[in-house]
């Protein structure tokens, strides 16, 4: 029987798994090679081997209410897109909230995890640990989650560019990027348009004095911001979207979006344009890459072809001279050093287990927030390690699996990364159905309408996978019922004068009066008003008569 969980870092997926393995009834030992929680969102400022970097000015673009734990609200006046520091203030309030330190062994780094040898029959695992001093330790485990991310290993492709070797200028990952004091009057090439190759091109632009942002393909630009200024995940991730989305075309949907994004932004005059549909990848977010294009202090190129002796040459010919720094944002190596590699392969349950006891948290891509993906992933990952859920046979996982790759292999040409790409609604709902928690929409809309109404119509919030079944949070309905207020909370810090209510002018006393008097006026001169009208031809039939009648009279 599982009892004991190794949980590998402490950052927001490791805090996760540590309270649902709590809520569970479970012993938890997390292994925190840093010294402090956090993770990613920990800001340092020089980047350390093997750990995951953020820049100094990093927002998050995903909005706190879709972000946040499903049983811990963010606080009302937190900004609804936050600095770095505020999510890692965050994460601290819901580790003390929860008393989920004291389960944390802080500078322990764990160097292997391997099968014990009677792992087929007991499905416990032998970890090996260092902690501060040096010292080695060992351990056994009933099973484990790994929760250390996957953007501890960057990628720099930089052998795939001729002339590098005698490049003058700097080349770095993104890891390393910090700010943009050093680029401060320079010109720089940034290489990659995922949400970090934006951010750091429209950092770099308000300080260098040329900026390049080099893509191979383009991308669809969206910004935070929604009709009436309101988050873009909170009006586009809902129920009722996702259905509309699944039963009309894909070609009208791309078609219908991306129609609405090009008035604000002309993706092919700006040099946006990928070569795919919007619904094929992920969007870049980015408020204001389009602005720095036009202002001219960003300049789109074509992908990178390789270096000269100051410069860089695109694939379309064009080469720029003096480039002082390249930077490049192109990703990071999905590895595990202290997994055996069978089990680094980018699934939640490595098929190849014959007991489902470890699990590998926070792999998947999908269009929506990471943090209620993990949770769900972990909620689910402790039921099959008590037992109360089943995972099908390998086969038929490894039958899964391909059929995902070969769906999306079509928008990414990477089998690994295709294999990894879900979608948010779905596969949230696919993981709940197997905890139990997911929503029963009928029985909600006969015995709650207005509560049915806000899940089905309203955002997708975390809130909903706490409504029913094991994890029940009592205040998952009130929280789901004041999302909007949170959302609306931190802009109040100023009172608006309303103006003052003034009746309609049709109505006003002047008005009444005037028109009072003009009536009172024609029924006493009605010899002199009526000839009037009827030489205007406004006169009806009725008063014809009348006047006749009071001629003959």
């Amino acid at each position: 029987m599982v009892q004991r969980v190794a949980v590998v870092g402490a950052g927001s997926s490791g805090l996760a798994c540590i309270k649902i393995c709590v809520d569970e009834g479970l012993e938890p030992v997390c292994f925190e090679s840093s010294d402090d929680i956090g993770g990613l969102w920990k800001f340092k400022e020089s980047p350390e081997p093997e750990r995951s970097s953020i820049y100094r000015s990093l927002v998050v673009n995903t909005s706190k209410e879709m972000m946040c734990f499903s049983d811990f609200p963010m606080p009302a006046d937190y900004p609804n897109y936050m600095h770095n520091s505020l999510l890692l203030q965050y994460f601290r309030l819901y580790a003390d909230h929860f008393d989920l330190l004291r389960y944390i062994h802080f500078q322990t780094t764990v160097r292997s995890v391997a099968q014990r040898p009677d792992f087929s029959l007991s499905g416990q695992w032998d970890i090996v640990t260092i902690n501060g001093d040096g010292e080695e330790e060992r351990h056994v485990f009933d099973a484990v989650l790994v929760c250390s991310g996957h953007y501890t290993h960057p990628a720099l492709p930089l052998s795939d560019f001729p002339g590098y070797e005698t490049f003058s200028g700097r080349c770095f990952h993104s890891c390393e990027y910090k700010d943009a004091d050093a680029c401060r009057g320079k010109r720089v090439v940034v290489v990659g348009i995922g949400n970090s190759g934006g951010d750091i091109a429209v950092e770099i632009s308000r300080s260098a004095e040329m900026t390049f942002l080099s893509t191979r393909q383009g991308a669809w630009v969206m910004g935070r911001m929604a009709t009436n200024g309101l988050p873009m995940d909170m009006t586009a991730i809902t129920r009722f979207n996702n259905i509309l989305i699944r039963l009309l075309p894909n070609t009208l949907v791309n078609w219908a979006v991306e129609r609405a994004l090009n008035p604000k932004c002309d993706h092919k005059l700006y040099g946006l344009k990928p070569r795919h549909r919007l619904l094929d990848k992920k969007p870049l977010i980015n408020d204001d890459l389009p602005s720095r294009i036009l202002q001219g202090a960003l300049v789109m190129k074509p992908n990178l072809k390789g270096f000269k002796d100051s410069g860089v040459e695109f694939e379309d010919g064009t080469v720029e001279e003096n480039i002082d720094a390249v930077v490049f944002c192109t990703g990071y190596n999905g590895n595990f050093p202290f997994l055996p590699p069978a089990l680094s392969e980018g699934t939640l349950f490595p098929p190849c287990l014959s007991q489902p006891t470890l699990a590998v948290m926070g792999l998947f891509q999908t269009k929506g927030p990471i943090m209620p993906i993990v949770e769900m992933q972990a909620r689910w990952a402790v039921k099959v390690f008590a037992g109360l859920s089943r995972l099908p046979c390998k086969e038929k996982m490894l039958e899964v699996i391909e059929s995902e790759r070969k769906r999306n292999m079509k928008s990414y040409n990477c089998p690994r990364k295709a294999a990894l790409q879900v979608d948010f609604i779905p596969y949230l709902d696919f993981m709940a159905e197997q905890v139990g928690v997911r929503p029963n929409f009928l029985r909600l809309l006969l015995r709650d309408p207005v509560l049915w109404v806000r899940v089905f119509f309203g955002p997708c919030t975390p809130y909903q996978y706490r409504l029913s079944g094991p994890g029940q949070w009592a205040g998952a309905r009130q929280a789901i019922l004041t999302q909007w207020e949170r959302v609306v909370q931190p802009f109040r810090t100023r009172v608006v004068p309303e103006p003052e209510s003034k009746p309609s002018v049709l109505f006003s006393p002047w008005l009444l009066t005037f028109g009072a008097a003009v009536t009172i006026a024609a029924l006493l001169s009605k010899n002199e008003i009526f000839p009037v009208l009827q030489g205007a031809g406004l006169c009806t039939v009725g008063e014809e008569q009348y006047m006749r009648y009071d001629r003959i009279r």
